[in-house]
């Protein structure tokens, strides 16, 4: 069978990863705004089981009617204008942690954030099940995921790594196989970081922690699950960024093409 044709059968992106794709977008996108106006209600981060405004939190946003600053340990920067102390659309002083234009809802409301972050994770956890079985079940891991032998050589990484800062071959990566440092990424996103979004949220919960306090034990406690689950969403929106910025680099018509429709290994000509 020539070479193009089987390009045509084979696309880049299968459909049950274009439509995980679309779904983990928007849960995702929910799940943040929505946890910031949570976030909004206690804007400090502790380690252990146990954190309340007499204790050391080792992150923090802080406010007054002057000025808002953002702690992380003992270093302090001012955040006045975007967090901690910043104006709404109508010109009024807020001294939240985050601006309503980042959350929802848009004004505060502890109890409407809960509803729909529950709401949306649960839609996301199903979700990511129901794309790692069919991923494990159509050979998606194994065939566009799995690192080869030679891929974990340290040599061969850094040149991935180097890659990546080079404008004309990130141009040309949109046909290309996965390399290893795209590899690396996307498991780390879907086989740690976005379970491990899971596994906190869940020892955040109290009847979680009643019922199966195991689980919060395994993260050092409530506070210190509360934490890393900010952490992880930390990260989540950097690699949120950095893949944007890729897609930028490397034609976006042709990347939203690609997760839209499918795409192909390699167009011809």
């Amino acid at each position: 069978m020539p070479r193009d044709v089987l390009m045509q059968n084979h696309p880049r992106h299968r459909l049950t990863t274009r439509l995980w794709h679309a779904v983990n977008a928007l849960c995702l996108l929910i799940l943040l705004m929505s946890g910031l106006t949570i976030f909004n209600a206690h804007p400090r981060l502790y380690w252990g089981e146990y954190g309340a405004n007499d204790d050391y939190a080792w992150m923090a946003v802080g406010s007054s009617s002057t000025m808002g600053y953002l702690r992380i340990g003992e270093t302090r920067i001012e955040t006045t204008g975007v967090l901690g102390n910043w104006q709404d659309s109508e010109g009024r002083t807020r001294t939240w942690a985050f601006p309503g234009w980042a959350t929802i809802p848009s004004s505060y409301s502890l109890a409407d954030g809960r509803r729909w972050h529950f709401f949306f994770a649960w839609i996301f956890s199903l979700g990511l099940m129901l794309f790692m079985i069919r991923s494990l079940w159509n050979r998606h891991v194994q065939t566009n995921l799995h690192m080869r032998k030679r891929e974990w050589k340290p040599s061969h990484i850094w040149r991935s790594f180097r890659d990546h800062t080079r404008i004309s071959v990130i141009r040309q990566s949109w046909s290309e196989d996965y390399n290893v440092i795209q590899k690396l990424t996307y498991i780390g996103v879907i086989f740690i970081l976005l379970p491990l979004m899971i596994c906190t949220g869940l020892a955040m919960s109290p009847a979680m922690d009643a019922n199966w306090p195991l689980l919060t034990d395994l993260f050092g406690g409530r506070q210190s699950a509360r934490s890393v689950h900010f952490i992880t969403a930390s990260l989540l929106v950097l690699f949120f960024v950095i893949h944007m910025v890729m897609v930028l680099l490397s034609g976006p018509i042709r990347q939203i093409r690609g997760i839209i429709f499918g795409g192909t290994r390699k167009e011809q000509s």
